[in-house]
């Protein structure tokens, strides 16, 4: 009888740590916790593995949209005082299942920024052998960059078309109203010395008392 009770008391365990020993289906953790810390580091102990238990159980819950992991679903064996150990995760709904490996990494790769702020540590320091670690996001932007360039460059070869055309234009107006100024014509006179005849008010041309033959000046 003595021997039934402890039979039921140390099998699971000991089945545990057996499918955790020989599956395939595992994963190692390595933690660089004084790496990371310095002389802020936390020492590791049975409290720090339970976090991480639940922090996995947590990832497994939110990749499967199921409430149903708990801690007890995450094993953990071959654990070493340089902090190092291998964990599996087993079926809500049959212990002696293991979740495949595929599942467990996708979860650890949707949630690692969680489980990394559990224990103050990046993917550096806290390490899952075998799974890569994150990437940050890409950024995305509404409009493609090089989109953005080639708007300007045509945008300013526009404005020099434009700012060349106006000069030309301008060139040919000015060289115009200059011809113009050299050949212009009052009512059919041209003008002399910038002063047209027709302004004087007589057609026959300007009349100059140096040459009049006026009796008044030869007279003795």
């Amino acid at each position: 009888m003595l021997a039934g009770v402890l039979l039921l008391i140390f099998l699971p365990p000991l089945v545990a740590k057996d499918l955790c020993k020989d599956s395939q289906d595992g994963f190692k953790v390595r933690l660089s916790i004084k790496t990371a810390l310095g002389d802020e580091a936390y020492e590791w102990n049975e409290s720090e593995m339970f976090l991480f238990r639940s922090t996995l159980a947590y990832a497994m819950r939110k990749q499967s949209n199921q409430d149903t992991y708990n801690i007890t679903n995450i094993l953990v064996c071959n654990d070493t005082q340089r902090v190092s150990f291998v964990f599996v995760v087993t079926s809500p709904n049959d212990p002696d299942q293991l979740i495949p490996k595929e599942q467990v990494e996708r979860a650890v790769r949707q949630n690692k920024h969680r489980i990394n702020n559990a224990f103050l540590l990046s993917d550096m320091t806290l390490e899952f052998m075998g799974i890569p670690p994150t990437l940050a996001t890409p950024i995305t932007y509404d409009t493609e960059p090089w989109l953005i360039v080639f708007g300007v460059v045509i945008g300013a070869v526009a404005v020099g078309i434009v700012a060349l055309l106006m000069s030309t234009v301008s060139r040919k107006r000015r060289a115009k109203e200059k011809a113009a100024g050299l050949s212009e014509v009052d009512e059919g006179i041209v003008k002399e010395n910038g002063t047209t005849l027709s302004s004087l008010g007589r057609k026959e041309g300007v009349y100059n008392q140096a040459f009049s033959n006026d009796d008044r000046f030869t007279e003795l």
